[in-house]
């Protein structure tokens, strides 16, 4: 759709935008042209929209005088000074804010929304999200820098928004980030991408990439999701689900889900409904939280849409781009959108060259564990902080202790020797810049603020695979580096043992000719810990703690025997996806009357044999009556 009633200087319609245009709508907007215009015909869903450009941006400056003003605000900035960057952004904010924008700017903007309007039949709301023209660069990573703003509805409300995401190119964490970069403050423009909003409000949202976060494995799609929109995943207010498919046999017509875990989501971000806000958060009714954001369908079309949108930036770059993007689910139509997309820029820069294992040399006390962000260790004493005011007391080599990040922590969080939060998931704020800044970060410890004192001395370790572990005191650990390159390979074939699902991705980069044993009875322990007995018969639980378990465990799952199949199944197939094509050879589970009595509820079904290694083992538990039913789940 072309307007002929907007200035082509000041708005471009997503359909007259694409890659080549980041110097005139920046990164993000550029991105989104590019979609709309070659990927929506095929089948991705990107909602319609337009951007003002870097030279409206310019026009704002210049004709008002308030860019000259500006620089005499920041001749004298300081980022490593906290309260001198405060100073200094404020200052340029409330400038932008109380100048008006141009005559013929708002003329256009008004025009273009007007358009929008009329196509949807009456006033519509949209999403107004700010896009520098240095975004999104492979090299660096201005995502979360400037703001985006949801629920904006009528002209007054959106040309004040417009002033705000140009107000925002001036956050102190953008001019933090811009000084580490070496980035010139007015070498760089803003462009207000104006789009229009998916009902995810009464949907569901998240964040997916086409490649693992954690690992930098090129062959999943990790998705992230939690009800209402999606910011509250974005800066990590909720701990969300978690999907991974498996894209080489997605791409053959598979089903290939790898892992699916419950969060939380004790959160959602809805439209605020005559309130002085645009968005409100409210709790999620208990009953919604244990439950999948999104279904099946829902997870295998978005991972379809994510390697539909890697092969084309990667033929487009001429180069392999791996994508972070954001999506939505409309909650009235049911439709998936794709809201927004960027490279990559972390673990597709990374090289494979060498391989860097921490490890702990001794175990401590277990204070709370996480999701791990990174494989490393770091150390130092907690600093907990509740709220910005106090980041000014942040000293380096401290352990960043909090609630959640978002990117005003971004300065203080480059000076932290790791980084723990009560909630987020591996796509949140906390665990991006920790990955980019190379930091070991633990994120949806749920109350981390609570039993973590401040000022104690802690070791936060990500070295053992998805779950990451504070511990009490200083622990030693070493850094052993391997280099990869020109390694001799023996005439025999060299195949690994591996135990954990969790710790596959990351085993696979180890040279390596597939798995010659991975342990049933392991996959169990690691990936389900629960007796298939007791998912079969919860009635003869004697335990009230293993039934408490057992029921936070299969969250999600009416049928607790099918978390049992399904975890297995996962178990194996994240194993076997990650050595793909090579070969994986599973044994059937083989514990002992007193390892299986070690699972959750275990104790309930198993007999007190005085040697197990000659006990109810092996094939003729498989047949006996007391297990046959729990071997037809694959146990």
């Amino acid at each position: 759709m072309t307007s002929p009633v907007t200035k082509q200087e000041w708005v471009r319609w997503f359909d007259q935008i694409d890659l080549d245009d980041v110097p005139i709508v920046g990164g993000k907007n550029a991105s989104l042209g590019e979609m709309y215009r070659e990927l929506t015909p095929g089948g991705v869903r990107v909602p319609n929209g337009f951007a003002t450009t870097s030279l409206a941006y310019r026009q704002f400056l210049d004709a008002s005088g308030v860019g000259n003003a500006i620089e005499g605000m920041l001749s004298d900035l300081n980022t490593q000074d906290i309260q001198n960057l405060r100073d200094r952004g404020s200052r340029v904010r409330q400038a932008i804010m109380e100048t008006e924008l141009p005559a013929d700017l708002s003329k256009s903007i008004l025009a273009a929304y007007q358009q929008l309007c009329d196509e949807s039949g009456g006033v519509v709301d949209v999403a107004v999200r700010s896009s520098a023209t240095a975004e999104d660069l492979p090299d660096a990573s201005f995502a979360g820098q400037q703001e985006t703003y949801l629920n904006v509805r009528g002209a007054e409300q959106l040309l004040n928004t417009c002033r705000r995401c140009f107000a925002s190119l001036f956050t102190d964490r953008a001019i933090s980030y811009r000084v580490d970069k070496g980035f010139d403050h007015f070498g760089i423009a803003l462009s207000v991408g104006i789009q229009r909003m998916v009902r995810s409000d009464v949907g569901a949202s998240g964040v997916m990439f086409s490649i693992d976060t954690e690992t930098g494995f090129r062959d999943a799609v990790l998705i992230n999701a939690a009800f209402g929109l999606g910011e509250n995943v974005v800066q990590g207010t909720v701990n969300p689900d978690e999907y991974y498919v498996f894209k080489p046999t997605l791409k053959t017509g598979h089903q290939p889900i790898l892992k699916k875990a419950v969060g939380t989501k004790e959160f959602k971000l809805v439209y605020d409904v005559g309130g002085g806000k645009m968005t409100k958060n409210v709790p999620v009714p208990p009953e919604d939280r244990v439950r999948f954001a999104i279904d099946d369908t829902d997870i295998l079309t978005l991972a379809r849409w994510a390697c539909v949108i890697e092969d084309h930036y990667t033929k487009r770059r001429s180069q392999f781009t791996p994508m972070d993007m954001e999506w939505a689910k409309d909650g009235q139509t049911g439709d998936l959108f794709i809201v927004q997309a960027r490279p990559e820029t972390v673990q597709s820069h990374k090289s494979r060259d060498t391989l860097e294992s921490f490890h702990l040399l001794e175990k401590g006390k277990s204070i709370i564990q996480g999701r791990a962000v990174g494989d490393r260790i770091g150390q130092g004493p907690a600093h907990i902080i509740t709220n910005t005011d106090e980041l000014q007391h942040f000293c380096e080599g401290e352990v960043l202790v909090t609630d959640k990040t978002d990117p005003d922590w971004e300065p203080i969080m480059k000076m932290a020797a790791a980084i723990v939060t009560n909630r987020g998931g591996r796509t949140c704020h906390a665990a991006i810049v920790s990955r980019e800044l190379g930091l070991p970060a633990i994120v949806g410890t749920n109350h981390g603020t609570e039993v973590i004192r401040n000022q104690q001395d802690v070791t936060v370790c990500c070295a053992a695979g998805d779950t990451g572990v504070v511990y009490d005191g200083l622990l030693p650990y070493d850094v052993e580096t391997t280099s990869l390159t020109n390694l001799p390979r023996p005439r025999t074939r060299v195949m690994m043992n591996v135990a954990n699902p969790d710790e596959a991705l990351s085993l696979s980069f180890i040279p390596n000719d597939g798995v010659g044993l991975a342990r049933m009875e392991f996959i169990i322990n690691n990936a389900i810990r629960i007796h298939p007995m007791a998912l079969l018969y919860p009635e003869r639980l004697t335990d009230d703690e293993a039934r408490q378990s057992i029921n936070r465990l299969t969250a999600g799952y009416d049928d607790p025997a099918q978390f049992f199949i399904d975890k297995l199944a996962q178990g194996v197939g994240m194993i076997a996806a990650a050595f793909y094509p090579k070969d994986v050879i599973v044994r059937m589970s083989d514990f002992k009357s007193n390892e299986y009595a070690n699972l959750i509820g275990g104790r309930d079904f198993e007999p007190v044999e005085e040697n197990p290694m000659i006990g109810f083992r092996g094939a003729s538990r498989y047949y006996d009556d007391r297990y046959r039913q729990a071997f037809g789940l694959g146990g």
